[in-house]
C-alpha cells in the first residue's frame, strides 16, 4: 500500500527501492500511469517506469502483476464507459507479468462507485478490491 494520490510513475519509482526494503513483499500490484497521462508525459518515459518497477520487484523476489489505469477520455467520462491504456498490455507481454486489463477502468465507469471523476469512492474501493482479488485468484496467486 505504498501508493500516493497525485503521483506520477517517477515519483513512485523514486520511492520504491526504500518501500520493498522495508516490506519485502511476496506480491506487488503495479497500478500508476493514470497521473502521468493527465500530466501528459511522454509515453516512453511511463513504459520506462513501469517497466523499471517490475524489475526492481522481481529482482527483490516479488510477483509482480500490472493493474490498468484507463486511459482519460472525455468521451468514456460522459458515457461512463472508460478502457484500459493500450500500453500497458505491451508492458505485460514484454516484461511477462499478469495484466489485470479491465478492473479499474470497470469501477471508475459507475458513476456509484466514484468520489470525483478520477477517484473511487468507499464502495468503489470495496468492488476494486473484489474484482482484484478475482482476478488474482483466476491467475493463481490466491487460493
Amino acid at each position: 500500500n505504498g501508493g500516493i494520490s497525485g503521483n506520477t510513475s517517477a515519483d513512485a519509482l523514486a520511492r520504491l527501492p526504500a518501500l520493498l526494503v522495508e516490506h519485502q513483499p511476496q506480491l506487488v500490484l503495479v497500478s500508476l500511469g493514470g497521473n502521468d497521462m493527465l500530466r501528459k508525459q511522454p509515453q516512453s518515459q511511463t513504459i520506462g517506469n513501469l517497466e523499471r518497477m517490475i524489475d526492481m520487484a522481481r529482482g527483490k523476489g516479488a510477483r509482480v502483476v500490472l493493474l490498468a489505469t484507463p486511459r482519460p477520455s472525455l468521451a468514456g467520462a460522459v458515457f461512463n464507459n472508460l478502457s484500459a491504456a493500450e500500453f500497458y498490455a505491451d508492458v505485460a507481454k514484454d516484461k511477462k507479468v499478469p495484466l489485470i486489463k479491465d478492473a479499474l477502468p470497470e469501477v471508475l465507469s459507475d458513476t456509484a462507485l466514484k468520489g470525483d471523476q478520477l477517484h473511487p469512492n468507499a464502495a468503489g474501493h470495496a468492488k476494486l478490491g473484489e474484482l482484484i482479488f478475482a482476478d488474482l485468484k483466476g491467475i493463481g496467486l490466491i487460493r
